[in-house]
C-alpha cells in the first residue's frame, strides 16, 4: 500500500471516527463521511464497501493505538511484577480514554458489543501474547510461580476484559 493510499485511508477512518463519536454510527451516512473528508463518495467507496466496513476500521484503529501503548509497557526495563501492574493500569486507563474520546461510540459499543468483538479477536490474541511475555519474564526472574504461563495469560486477559465495562461506566 502506498503512502498516499495509506494517508487517505487513515484520514477517512479518522473523519468517520469523529462523525461516529459526534452523531452516532447509525445516524452517520457514507455521504456524511465523504463530505466531511472533502473527498468524493467514489473515493470513499474505493477504500470501503460500506459503513460497517468503515466502523470496523475505526474500531481496529483504536485497538491498534491501545496495542501500541501496551507494547511500549511490555518492553520497559522493569521487574515483571511492576511491569504487569503498569500494564494493567495502562490498559484500563487507555480503554477509558478511548471510549471517552469517542463520544456516542460508547453507546454503540455497549449496545452492539458483538460487532466490536468480531473486530477485536486479533487484538485479543496479540494482547494475550504480551501478557504471556511479561509472565514468562516473571517466572524466569523467580518473581512469579505458575504451572502454565499460557493459561494464566489467557485467564488474566479475560479478567481484564471483564473489568472494561464496569471500569468505563
Amino acid at each position: 500500500m502506498s503512502i498516499i493510499v495509506s494517508k487517505t485511508r487513515d484520514m477517512l477512518i479518522d473523519v468517520a471516527r469523529q462523525l461516529f463519536a459526534r452523531i452516532g454510527v447509525d445516524d452517520t451516512t457514507m455521504n456524511d463521511i465523504a463530505m466531511a473528508s472533502k473527498k468524493g463518495r467514489r473515493t470513499l467507496y474505493t477504500y470501503f464497501k460500506n459503513k460497517n466496513e468503515i466502523y470496523q476500521a475505526v474500531v481496529e484503529s483504536e485497538l491498534n493505538r491501545l496495542y501500541k501503548m501496551l507494547q511500549d509497557v511490555s518492553v520497559k526495563d522493569l521487574p515483571a511484577d511492576e511491569k504487569l501492574i503498569t500494564f494493567i493500569y495502562t490498559r484500563l486507563d487507555a480503554i477509558k480514554a478511548i471510549v471517552l474520546r469517542n463520544g456516542t461510540l460508547r453507546a454503540d459499543f455497549f449496545r452492539d458489543i458483538w460487532r466490536v468483538e468480531k473486530v477485536r479477536k486479533n487484538f485479543d490474541i496479540r494482547e494475550t501474547e504480551l501478557i504471556k511475555g511479561i509472565l514468562e519474564a516473571g517466572v524466569n526472574e523467580r518473581v512469579f510461580d505458575m504451572p502454565d504461563v499460557g493459561i494464566t495469560a489467557v485467564v488474566l486477559h479475560h479478567a481484564l476484559k471483564g473489568l472494561e465495562v464496569p471500569y468505563i461506566r
